[in-house]
């Protein structure tokens, strides 16, 4: 018997996906993160023409394998803002780079079934590149972003993302410790920027993926 939870949230990225594209967005359904790169690298990629490339942080961009997948292909030149080798200046640098590349990928930590991007940053050069920079972005996600409003976004993000992302990051803040967010102000702080995207402007400049599989935080 299939699972019926695929096809509970398939109906429901598809009610995502229509709203995303009222609101200026491209949008696509996929069944789980493989598809989600193959449309990346066959498709969107192609259709882009983009030289150079680079990412935000995303749980849900690595477990399609694209960052690997791109770094692979010698006609692009991928900008690597994760590179721990390297001075946290030279990072800094990098990250401010990767808004004027041609193709931007990445998550995000909430859309609304109306359509609406949510996210929370500590620097900000993720909301950014989502909206405006690179030429084109593309953002991956998992069906348990998905959210009735804003209200409930805002309340998914700071009660659970975002202690749960200081928690992988291995930072020091209370909220590591309680699981709750405490309005901290400590200087491993996440939680700095936020960015509601309710259009994609110009129209059709990111592209959503919304994948039929739990990822990320």
């Amino acid at each position: 018997m299939p699972d019926p939870r695929e096809g509970y949230y398939a109906k429901r990225l598809e009610e995502v996906a229509e709203a995303l594209g009222r609101n200026h967005f491209q949008a696509h359904v996929v069944p789980d993160a493989a598809a989600a790169r193959d449309l990346v690298l066959e498709r969107i990629l192609p259709e882009s023409r983009a030289r150079t490339v680079s990412f935000g942080g995303s749980e849900t961009l690595a477990a399609t394998g694209l960052p690997q997948a791109l770094a692979e292909k010698s006609e692009i030149s991928v900008l690597d803002t994760f590179d721990r080798t390297i001075p946290p200046e030279e990072l800094h640098e990098r990250r401010r780079q990767a808004l004027l590349v041609d193709l931007f990928l990445t998550g995000t930590n909430a859309v609304t079934e109306d359509g609406v991007l949510v996210n929370l940053d500590m620097i900000g050069n993720r909301v950014c590149a989502i909206n405006f920079g690179p030429r084109q972005v593309v953002v991956l996600v998992g069906r348990n972003k998905i959210v009735p409003d804003l209200t409930s976004a805002f309340s998914r993000i700071k009660e659970f993302a975002a202690p749960a992302n200081a928690m992988r990051l291995s930072k020091k803040t209370p909220c590591v410790a309680t699981s709750h967010c405490e309005d901290c102000g400590s200087p491993d702080r996440i939680c700095n920027v936020w960015a509601i995207t309710e259009k994609s402007f110009p129209r059709g400049r990111v592209t959503v993926i919304c994948i039929n599989q739990d990822l990320g935080l």
